[in-house]
């Protein structure tokens, strides 16, 4: 295996942004626009005039005289040419080089962003003054200066500050930051100005250039350089493990900056291209894909969080699985010589730009199919998606069997792997290689071929629903949708879930007997089993209102009953008990048992009946109770919001 080689040295500050000037240093395409706030820009500026560190910066080395292998760009606001080749990439560093570059070396006005998000263009300054009287209060020395360099109050009726003309900035002792590495002309200016006034400042000066000025021309900063041999999946995980200030950096970024170097722009391809007649072209492949099969009332579809790498992974199981059967067809390759179908990050940086373009229209094809056959089971929205990874290989399986997929027979074996990866909860790590494998294994079942690997794992155990509180689980989603696909119909009006009914209803997911009925019995029913997905149906936002929380016999009295206005007019129509009997039991609900307000006769009767609900999607019989517990406990809500996996739920 290739070691990552690096050097560590130190270089001169004035040394590194030269080399940004004249394009030896430069940016990856990869490197986002540069997005420095003037708060942090005057902080950083601070903290090299008094010489504390500001932090290693990290570049790779790029191999001389060969095709570079990312596209790049100069840092912003140098001006190189377009056939400078960098002699090194940085990777880390981008927003304390554009800054420094920017503002120290640069002879225009910065553009940098205010405390309220405004995009503005500063000056950046010294106060001579301030910077001496008191080191520890440097940042109070160095401010910002609107583009005409006037710095205003009452509502732009008052000049504070005039610093429009060299003279001026003489006057008041302010010395401008972009001259910082050239202060000759500027002192020189400083000398005749006072000496003609009669005043001798240059000792001032002095001070300040020996106490303030000198730390920037003499400040040193740690560069590791990755060699030029380091491989693409190290550049992108040294990225992420240094890059702890910006937007982490993933494969779609890597493979942009090496598109880009074949005259491949990938950003466009699935951001948008905002010059181009193409409608589809100008909005791009995320948008097109948020965007589609969405209700309308919804702002966006159920493919809204559809990653860039997502869809990259769906192509590269596509080309993998392609290269493996031209390996397996060749009669001189053993099947040690066969490679493997990966969905890996690796196998993104590997995929060729040919391999994209080739596969690109039918892998958009299969996420909308995706989509269709989604709402087929009765998942419309983001939040009721039992597993987002489950769409990579189900969108790589529709893009290859295309029109196959519109058969009754081929679409309930789609279905069934379906429900057996969210029932057995197979989608939530590891997935890579469970990936390959269905890419290899459903689209040949579909043919005839052995039973997946999925289909085979996919059992739920019969314990396991008493544990799913909340929709962090992919199997609690996956039962509110199985509910709506048995066709669940709603308590109070007797209409079924399809698309229409969920959306005007607000349906979600509420308890059957209440949490505040169940908190009230003696001894009281604990929330981690009231909560229980068993307790648990969708429901329209009227009906639940209907429920409130009292025990479910006085509300289903109610619903039978109906409701009068003050005119004697019929607001809610009575229901016959043995109708509303019938739309209960669409919820898989035992009746008697909810009659009788019988918590724990119903609680294992429709643990039973959801099982035998869950065993007709997968055909996997449930095992008896004797598989270990997971280990741990169940993720609470506080602690999945602390972690950024909070799911928000209706109750």
């Amino acid at each position: 295996m290739a070691k990552t080689t690096f050097d560590t040295n130190p270089v001169l500050l004035q040394t590194l942004l030269k080399n940004c000037e004249d394009g030896k240093l430069q940016l990856p395409d990869f490197q986002r626009s540069w997005v420095w706030e003037e708060e942090r820009i005057m902080s950083l500026i601070a903290s090299v005039s008094r010489g504390f560190p500001m932090g290693a910066l990290m570049s790779l080395k790029s191999k001389i005289d060969t095709r570079v292998v990312f596209a790049y760009r100069p840092i912003e606001g140098a001006l190189v040419g377009p056939n400078i080749k960098p002699e090194q990439l940085l990777l880390d560093g981008q927003q304390r080089m554009t800054s420094l570059y920017q503002s120290c070396m640069r002879r225009q006005v910065v553009a940098t962003i205010t405390a309220k998000k405004r995009l503005v263009k500063r000056w950046f300054y010294i106060d001579i003054t301030k910077a001496l009287v008191n080191e520890a209060d440097r940042e109070s020395a160095i401010f910002a200066m609107p583009e005409d360099r006037m710095l205003k109050a009452n509502f732009d009726k008052d000049i504070v500050l005039d610093l429009s003309s060299s003279a001026l900035e003489y006057e008041h002792l302010m010395f401008p930051l972009n001259q910082v590495f050239s202060t000759d002309e500027w002192m020189q200016g400083f000398w005749k100005y006072w000496n003609a006034k009669g005043e001798d400042k240059i000792g001032l000066f002095f001070r300040f250039q020996n106490d303030v000025l000198k730390n920037f021309t003499e400040y040193q900063v740690p560069v590791i350089a990755l060699g030029a041999d380091t491989s693409h999946e190290a550049v992108c995980l040294v990225f992420e493990k240094v890059n702890t200030g910006g937007k982490a950096l993933d494969a779609f970024e890597l493979l942009t900056a090496m598109y880009a170097a074949q005259g491949h722009k990938l950003r466009d391809d699935w951001l948008g291209e905002e010059k181009s007649e193409d409608p589809d072209r100008k909005l791009g492949t995320q948008k097109r894909l948020a965007a589609y099969g969405r209700a309308a009332s919804q702002v966006q579809g159920v493919l809204a969080n559809v990653a860039a790498t997502d869809f990259l992974q769906a192509i590269a199981l596509l080309h993998t699985k392609e290269v493996r059967q031209a390996a397996m067809a060749d009669p001189t390759k053993t099947e040690n010589d066969w490679p493997a179908v990966r969905a890996t990050r690796q196998s993104l940086l590997d995929l060729p730009l040919a391999a994209y373009k080739k596969h690109c229209d039918a892998v958009h094809q299969g996420f909308e199919r995706a989509a269709r056959f989604l709402r087929q089971q009765q998942i419309h929205r983001i939040k009721d998606l039992p597993y987002q990874t489950q769409l990579v290989p189900l969108a790589a399986i529709f893009a290859e069997i295309g029109d196959k997929a519109d058969h009754t027979t081929n679409n309930e074996k789609i279905a069934r792997w379906y429900w057996c990866g969210v029932f057995g909860e197979l989608y939530g790590s590891a997935v890579e290689s469970r990936f390959a494998k269905d890419i290899v294994e459903v689209p040949a079942w579909l043919d005839g071929g052995p039973t997946p690997s999925t289909v085979i794992d996919g059992v739920l155990r019969p314990d396991r629903l008493l544990t799913m509180r909340t929709r962090l689980s992919a199997a609690y989603k996956g039962l509110q949708a199985l509910l709506l696909r048995q066709g669940a119909i709603d308590f109070r009006s007797g209409q079924a879930f399809d698309q229409t009914v969920f959306f005007d209803e607000d349906v979600d997911i509420h308890h059957i007997f209440p949490q505040d009925w169940c908190g009230k019995q003696t001894p009281k029913i604990p929330p981690s089993i009231y909560d229980s997905v068993i307790n648990k149906t969708p429901l329209g936002y009227r009906t639940n209102r209907i429920i409130g929380g009292v025990a479910p016999s006085i509300y289903l009295r109610k619903l039978e009953a109906g409701k009068l206005g003050p005119g004697g007019q019929i607001v809610e129509p009575p229901i016959a008990k043995g109708t509303l009997s019938t739309y209960l039991q669409t919820h898989c609900i035992p009746v008697p048992e909810l009659y009788a307000d019988d918590f724990i006769g119903f609680m294992n009767a429709r643990q039973k009946l959801l099982l035998d609900l869950v065993v007709s999607v997968t055909k996997n019989a449930t095992p008896a109770s004797t598989i270990a517990d997971d280990e741990g406990e169940e993720l609470s809500l506080a602690i999945a919001h602390d972690s950024g996996l909070e799911l928000t739920e209706s109750e």
